[in-house]
């Protein structure tokens, strides 16, 4: 079968791989999957019916990434910026990806965080071209037919989000579709997923935005919000047209709201190959990092007493890691999650108060509190960090400037390097700047945020601040998943790539808590590699061909299918 209706990748007489397009001429010039551009060789032009549509000169890759690269350069705000290379997704993917990949550092936060934040809000503003695909209550009833549709016929990875709760700026309707775009535009230039291989998906089930709601131009279906049975059933008849229209795709879902993260994530993961970012992979990226950071301080992670700041998904996904972490190094469920201490917008969590069902299993039992001093029928976050002698503290409240001066010396106080990360994104919800973190444990803290920062300079010295991305992650967690036919993925597989992660970081950078961005690329296939190991030794993955490799072995096996910009020759279909 053709892995589009467009054109197939076939290989010549020496296993060379190269294009066959059924389209040619002017359509040719508009998918984006297909066009060269300037790029196309004076032959292509000849055989696709392309000559006198294109200027005639023919350029090298190389030729349109500094063309492109140069007019990037010139623009000033991030947002335009991010326009400008969607504009060049929309036109020519292996261009676009090209420069990206080889800018990764410099254009990750444009293309993702913080910058995406803002085109998510501004999405129905600066629509241009249509990407991806839509399931909304408009189309639910026949969304089979819509399915088929979108032209790609071997959908690997799916990211999938219904917008109720994007980044830490809350629900944005229809405009949560960049998010879905930016994690994907992440797993073909970190991951090696091919774009052809990859569908962003929103779930318009409506949005209780009011200014949405009245704008003009908003995109999404004009409704509250889908609640309880009515939107599982949009859900379940979604994941069972994907299931016949996909039966070899994984789905990430995506930024949705902590009242429904856990319950998709449970309801689905068994029917189909699927897991939550938000939970597992801020999960997995926090976990990494302590481990790291534990390393530097020459101490273990059962060690630590961690106070997580925020009773989210991403909040209980990072609590959940480190007890699994723990648990990796002698204790038992109990001890860790004693050591593990999270608070929401109420104070800590403790057994008998009223709260979420997600966020039961880490409430503190009363016992534990016995001699602390707190004034409020809950302890805050200063108190918690004071009581327990926290040693690490990590932020996922969206909560700007929660992490004061007091509770940052107070961190200070318990041990002579505290573990922070103000790990909420977009930046405009970090809970510290790194540079008052520095300052404020007069440069002995070790510090990450969720967002970039630069290095900090501090009495002649230069701290470097990683960046807790989860595209550490969830690139290699689906591509292994994906590359080994996963049935699921089990927590096994998500704590492996925490684990892998924190092994390249121990092995390339063992001063540093996370690797550079710009290393993502290396990255992704050794947790891939990971992952896909641990998949069989939990006797998930189905792909015969990965059965009883090594570990260097399946790597390999990862790096051969590792998709690289590059543009393939043509060939036209032959005429019968």
């Amino acid at each position: 079968m053709p892995i589009s209706r467009y054109y197939d990748v076939k290989r010549d007489e020496k296993g060379e791989r190269y294009l066959e397009p059924y389209v040619t001429g002017f359509l040719l010039l508009r998918l984006p999957l297909l066009n060269k551009g300037t790029a196309f060789t004076e032959e292509e032009r000849r055989l696709l019916g392309l000559e006198g549509l294109l200027p005639p000169h023919v350029h090298t890759l190389e030729e349109q990434k500094e063309r492109v690269y140069r007019r990037y350069r010139l623009i000033q705000s991030p947002l335009e910026k991010h326009i400008y290379l969607r504009h060049l997704q929309d036109r020519n993917e292996v261009l676009f990806y090209a420069l990206v990949v080889d800018h990764l550092e410099e254009m990750l936060p444009i293309l993702y965080t913080p910058t995406v934040g803002e085109a998510v809000r501004e999405f129905s503003h600066i629509y241009r071209y249509p990407r991806g695909f839509t399931a909304s209550t408009k189309n639910i009833d026949r969304i089979d037919e819509a399915l088929q549709n979108v032209p790609l016929e071997d959908v690997r990875l799916i990211v999938a989000t219904d917008s109720s709760a994007i980044l830490g700026i809350g629900d944005q309707g229809y405009g949560g579709m960049a998010i879905s775009i930016g994690k994907l535009t992440l797993y073909t230039a970190a991951g090696g997923v091919g774009p052809d291989k990859t569908l962003p998906v929103e779930l318009d089930v409506g949005t209780d935005r009011e200014d949405l709601l009245k704008d003009p131009l908003y995109l999404g279906v004009r409704h509250r919000r889908l609640r309880g049975e009515e939107y599982f059933r949009f859900l379940d008849r979604f994941v069972e047209a994907v299931r016949r229209r996909y039966p070899k795709a994984l789905i990430q879902w995506e930024d949705f709201a902590k009242e429904t993260a856990f319950q998709v994530l449970e309801r689905y993961r068994k029917v189909i190959p699927s897991f939550n970012d938000d939970i597992q992979g801020t999960g997995a990226v926090a976990l990494a990092g302590v481990l790291s950071a534990c390393r530097l301080k020459g101490e273990r992670l059962s060690d630590q007493v961690v106070v997580v700041y925020g009773g989210g998904a991403g909040g209980m996904g990072v609590a959940g890691a480190l007890v699994e972490g723990m648990k990796r190094e002698g204790l038992s469920e109990e001890e860790a999650k004693a050591r593990v201490l999270v608070l929401d917008s109420k104070g800590l969590l403790v057994e008998g108060r009223s709260m979420e069902d997600y966020k039961r299993p880490y409430a503190q039992r009363p016992e534990r509190l016995w001699g602390w001093r707190f004034a409020g029928e809950y302890p805050n976050l200063l108190e918690t960090i004071t009581n327990a002698r926290a040693t690490v503290l990590l932020g996922l409240s969206g909560q700007a400037g929660s992490f004061t001066e007091p509770v940052v010396r107070a961190m200070l106080a318990n041990t002579p390097r505290p573990v922070i990360f103000p790990l909420s994104n977009p930046t405009s919800a970090t809970e510290a700047l790194p540079d008052d973190l520095v300052y404020w444990t007069e440069g002995r803290a070790l510090v990450a945020a969720g967002s970039p920062f630069p290095p900090v300079g501090f009495k002649g010295r230069t701290v470097p601040i990683g960046q807790g991305n989860n595209a550490f992650v969830f690139p290699g967690l689906g591509l292994g998943a994906v590359l080994s036919r996963a049935r699921e993925v089990t927590d096994g597989m998500v704590l492996e790539a925490a684990y892998a992660l924190y092994d390249y970081t121990r092995e390339h950078f063992p001063e540093r808590i996370y690797p550079p961005v710009g290393r993502l690329r290396e990255v992704s296939p050794y947790v891939a590699a990971r992952v896909m190991q641990r998949a069989l030794e939990e006797g998930v993955a189905e792909e015969a061909r990965v059965q009883g490799l090594t570990l260097e072995a399946l790597l390999d096996f990862v790096k051969s299918r590792f998709w690289e910009p590059r543009y393939l020759p043509y060939r036209p279909a032959p005429v019968i």
